[in-house]
């Protein structure tokens, strides 16, 4: 049997937003941060994609990539200068959106109605995906001896068949892999999936409607997939899940009211907290693993640390309407908050000083980049901006 975890409350006062953004009309389902946390992708039901620039809060593309719901986002290339969009029309864009790119874009919001044609990016590949149910796709990059070469990556999204999963390359859009459902266990739908490829080993988390949370490795030549782990550690369908490499451990949510924390490396039962609070439908872990966050249909985001206790360390309550998505900025090192602005050495009396130029916009670039963010998106159209640990 699993063993319970205590649930530690947090003491500290109630935290407030720092910014709100409001552009969507629709529930909000997806948000990302990207190039150096100077950018948030948001998406919502209508299938809208709104490009904020995080420094001033303001939206520097917005179009309408789907048809359908907006599952989950994505980003691909040097500098995060393609963006992918999955949609429950049964597609899969890719779309280039460099940076000089964004003043030729169009920035009306879908909430201003206008007869203006709006002029979306430009569409690089797109996929014909199932997405039958509310599985968005996961993807990482494969690594390449060849730096002058384009930058593939491996996109994972449910088969045709319950349970299954398919994965495909970008940029040929070859399939390279097809996972069959899991024997003699009726997992139902797949409902959340996570992909890591390291040198010549690619792991598969998946997480299914029955509850079962499942870990893939990449079998030799010629064999079946066939998973190295699962356990059945909720109740309820698996809303979400994520992976923290550097612990050897995975985290799940679920519609019941139950994280779990999945040890990699061993064949133990999973940790399990029993928060009382079901439906915690985005699970996310930040960039140095210290502290994971689950967005809840309460209204409720909540952070946890990581280490096997999760202790329960702030509840940002703000939302009057159910969170559907989170997303944290990454944690970047003194060294990558530095890159950016210009360095301009000057001689005074034979010696040399080093002084960095840095415009307003600049400053306010590295002020954003250092920032730890953490958004949230909700049943009500707005994003919340929280700075938190």
């Amino acid at each position: 049997m699993a063993p319970d975890l205590p649930l530690q409350a947090s003491t500290l006062p109630p935290a407030q937003p720092k910014y709100t953004l409001r552009g969507h009309t629709a529930q909000v389902h997806a948000v990302r941060f990207l190039r150096r946390n100077s950018r948030l992708l948001t998406g919502d039901a209508d299938g809208w994609i709104i490009l904020w620039s995080v420094p001033i809060k303001r939206p520097v593309a917005a179009w309408r990539a789907h048809a359908q719901t907006i599952l989950g986002v994505g980003v691909w290339g040097k500098g995060d200068e393609k963006i992918i969009t999955h949609g429950r029309d049964n597609k899969l864009h890719v779309w280039q959106i460099r940076q000089e790119d964004e003043t030729s874009l169009s920035k009306i919001l879908p909430i201003e109605e206008t007869t203006i044609e709006r002029r979306a990016p430009w569409l690089l590949h797109s996929l014909d995906v199932n997405a039958l149910n509310f599985c968005s796709f996961a993807m990482c990059p494969v690594p390449s001896l060849n730096q002058s070469t384009e930058e593939s990556i491996l996109v994972a999204v449910p088969g045709i068949n319950d349970g299954a999963i398919t994965i495909t390359s970008l940029p040929s859009q070859t399939r390279v892999a097809s996972i069959p459902p899991i024997a003699g266990i009726n997992t139902g739908m797949l409902m959340a999936l996570r992909l890591h490829h390291a040198s010549t080993s690619l792991t598969v988390l998946a997480g299914y409607e029955s509850g079962h949370v499942a870990l893939f490795r990449k079998p030799s030549s010629g064999q079946t997939w066939k998973p190295s782990y699962v356990a059945k550690a909720h109740a309820q369908p698996v809303l979400s899940l994520d992976l923290a490499l550097g612990l050897r451990a995975c985290f799940s949510s679920s519609a019941d009211a139950i994280i779990a924390r999945h040890t990699l490396d061993a064949s133990t039962e999973p940790a399990l907290l029993r928060t009382r609070h079901a439906g915690q439908q985005s699970l996310v872990v930040r960039s140095d693993e210290r502290v994971f966050a689950t967005a809840g249909w309460d209204g409720r985001v909540r952070v946890y640390g990581t280490k096997r206790g999760m202790t329960e360390l702030a509840v940002l309550k703000w939302h009057k309407e159910g969170c559907y998505a989170v997303a944290f900025a990454d944690v970047l090192d003194e060294a990558e908050q530095a890159d950016g602005p210009e360095t301009v050495v000057k001689r005074q009396d034979e010696a040399e000083i080093t002084t960095t130029a840095m415009t307003v916009s600049q400053r306010r670039e590295a002020n954003s980049a250092k920032t730890h963010w953490l958004a949230a998106g909700s049943k009500d159209g707005k994003v919340s901006l929280w700075d938190i640990y």
